[in-house]
């Protein structure tokens, strides 16, 4: 199985290969790329965490050095609290040390944690370098190594701090999520349920006939194909059409206002991003009830899935209601003092608003 997907952008589209194996032949992937020559220069700089490492990064290496390129390697904590200006000094410090130059690359191996920061610093590293996105987690894999979205966290927001910086490849192995913990696995089916909302009917018909989704064991090979393959062509798609969020490309936050808000005032400890995402996808399911944009059927069918996963549905200790509400007001989606929310109209469609009332959110949360 194998599947090319290409983002097609005005200034410089690239493709997203999916493939089994495809580690091993990142080398290739980046310096013999039949359909889109990169002419990626030689130096290399690794950015991962320690756990990724451990169990991929000599294989990168070995698969980058083959190809001839120079790879030097540069490791961060993990997890979403290390998402900061001080985690990207250090990427700074290797690209520095080893003397990165403008046609050199940035190589992001791990989750949507990674791929951000080393995303970020490759957006700002001498004006812009190149940076190629190798995601580790399913969440990367269908969502955050995609789009050129890229930044770290203020002690005040979520991502209030980045750049637009499209990678120049994504390659995607599925055999990596083997050492992905179940945890993480459904989490990322948040976002994979979101794409089926917003865009991709099928795809969730596809999910709701399928008995489990909360562990990566219980998905055929070719069913964990399909859903990296529609989601990453989802993404692509959106993407393709709206590079930098001037219209379209906000209903890719379905989820996202409440989410945020949720993990930036538990301190990013309590949820992972997917969780939260889960939690904001209930509450702008219910608003868009109260609003008469779809009806209680599809947010049933909605909270099912998202319950098949086995992720939270309600909203946990430490997000008070009062609390959530302020911090909307710092999100980067408000816009003339309005916060604005995605929400569906059907499965398989959804549109941006800014006309909902702090009092509906109050509601909303208050029965949830």
């Amino acid at each position: 199985m194998k599947s090319v997907i290409r983002v097609n952008l005005p200034q410089q589209s690239y493709e997203i290969a999916i493939a089994p194996g495809s580690l091993d032949e990142l080398g290739n992937w980046m310096a013999d790329n039949p359909s889109q020559p990169l002419n990626l220069g030689r130096q290399v700089l690794l950015v991962s965490n320690p756990a990724i490492w451990q169990h991929y990064g000599q294989r990168a290496i070995a698969s980058l050095e083959k190809a001839g390129f120079s790879v030097a390697s540069c490791t961060l904590p993990a997890g979403e609290r290390y998402k900061t200006l001080a985690s990207v000094q250090k990427i700074y410090d290797a690209a520095l040390k080893h003397r990165l130059e403008r046609s050199s690359t940035l190589v992001a191996l791990g989750g949507g944690v990674i791929g951000d920061m080393a995303g970020f610093a490759a957006a700002t590293w001498l004006r812009g370098i190149n940076v190629v996105q190798v995601p580790t987690s399913l969440l990367a894999m269908v969502d955050a190594a995609i789009g050129g979205k890229t930044g770290v966290n203020h002690p005040q927001g979520k991502n209030l701090i980045g750049a637009f910086h499209q990678p120049r490849l994504v390659v995607i192995d599925p055999d990596v999520l083997a050492t992905l913990p179940d945890r993480e696995f459904r989490a990322a089916m948040a976002e994979v349920i979101k794409y089926g909302i917003i865009w991709d009917a099928d795809l969730f018909a596809q999910l709701e006939d399928t008995a489990q989704l909360d562990q990566r064991r219980q998905l055929s090979e070719d069913l964990l194909f399909e859903i990296l393959n529609r989601s990453c062509q989802a993404k692509a798609d959106v993407v393709s059409k709206d590079e930098k969020e001037a219209g379209l490309r906000a209903i890719l936050n379905y989820g996202h206002t409440i989410g945020h808000a949720i993990e930036s005032l538990t301190g990013y400890r309590t949820l992972n991003h997917g969780e939260a995402v889960a939690i904001g996808m209930v509450v702008a399911g219910q608003l868009a009830v109260e609003l008469e944009w779809w009806d209680r059927s599809c947010a049933d069918r909605q909270l099912a899935l998202i319950e098949k996963a086995t992720l939270p549905t309600r909203r946990p200790g430490g997000a008070g209601i009062e609390a959530i509400l302020a911090t909307l007001q710092t999100d980067k989606k408000v816009k003339a003092g309005k916060v604005r929310f995605v929400l569906p109209t059907g499965i398989g469609s959804a549109q941006v608003t800014d006309r909902v009332s702090p009092e509906l959110v109050r509601k909303v949360l208050e029965n949830l």
